[in-house]
């Protein structure tokens, strides 16, 4: 791959291994105007789990780190990301049809349906594959500038959403979110084999409600009982990228649409990972 690839094969010249490869003949163009250089996949084999939360403290992260963020929230009929943001209004568009992203005011920009609805409560209530055409309407006609990483917040699952982001996309990895019960490692299972199958790297997993920590003496209790997360990582020989407490100040920022001023360092290990991919 070129170091100047923008993912659109159709604006290159270049014999690299992404056109050679039968997969590239299923991906979605970029527009001509934009420029994504890595789309990390976060997902979950189940509901619940803080997939959301994992995407925007991730999101956080990479922009605090000088690097330029985007989000896409691809989970179509349960958008979350622009609240956590404090982001309400519509997306502008270009004269000649094109999204432009919302930006947040620390400069990761967002494209989301709740952005895009004329009421953010309204319902979406599309079938498959209508929400599967808008995942890609979320790539193709959006204007991405200049993104050093994407961050893909899918829904649960297995189902067709999951399946498009990774045709569709020039997906680099997925990260995998889970919770400490002794059922997520099934569900977990499902993600990692959905992942193989489909040939897309999977770069660990992240704990999400792995304790709390008791604000006089400090001691971690984990309330949902003993974790799994190491077992699981062993298993399928995946790293731990984080463990994330139950805190209730995040909580409450992601309901002040704040997420972007919380400071943690729960992900120092994962962004350092994603900046050697």
């Amino acid at each position: 791959m070129s170091e100047n690839c923008n993912h659109n094969c159709g604006s290159c010249s270049e014999n690299c291994n992404e056109r050679t490869n039968d997969k590239s003949q299923f991906l979605a163009p970029l527009h001509p105007q934009s420029k994504v250089k890595k789309v990390i996949g976060i997902v979950s084999g189940k509901g619940g789990v803080g997939k959301s939360l994992v995407t925007s403290l991730l999101a956080v992260k990479m922009n605090y780190r000088n690097h330029k963020v985007g989000i896409l929230d691809g989970d179509i009929t349960g958008p979350s990301i622009p609240k956590a943001f404090g982001l309400h209004d519509p997306l502008m568009g270009t004269k000649d049809g094109m999204m432009i992203p919302a930006k947040t005011p620390t400069g990761i920009d967002i494209v989301s349906t709740n952005l895009i609805l004329p009421d953010e409560t309204d319902p979406v209530i599309w079938r498959g594959p209508v929400i599967a055409n808008v995942i890609k309407q979320f790539w193709s006609e959006a204007i991405w500038q200049d993104i050093d990483y994407m961050f893909v917040d899918m829904p649960p699952g297995t189902g067709d959403v999951p399946l498009t982001v990774f045709q569709s996309l020039p997906v680099d990895g997925i990260i995998i979110v889970a919770s400490p019960q002794e059922l997520v490692s099934m569900i977990v299972a499902k993600a990692v084999k959905m992942a193989q199958k489909m040939e897309v790297p999977i770069i660990g997993l992240v704990e999400n409600m792995s304790y709390v920590e008791c604000p006089d003496c400090g001691k971690k209790i984990e309330i949902f009982g003993k974790s799994h997360i190491d077992e699981i990582a062993q298993q399928y020989g995946l790293p731990v990228l984080a463990r994330i407490p139950i805190n209730p100040k995040v909580a409450d920022m992601v309901d002040e649409g704040t997420i972007e001023f919380f400071e943690e360092n729960w992900f120092d290990d994962a962004a350092e990972l994603l900046e050697n991919l």
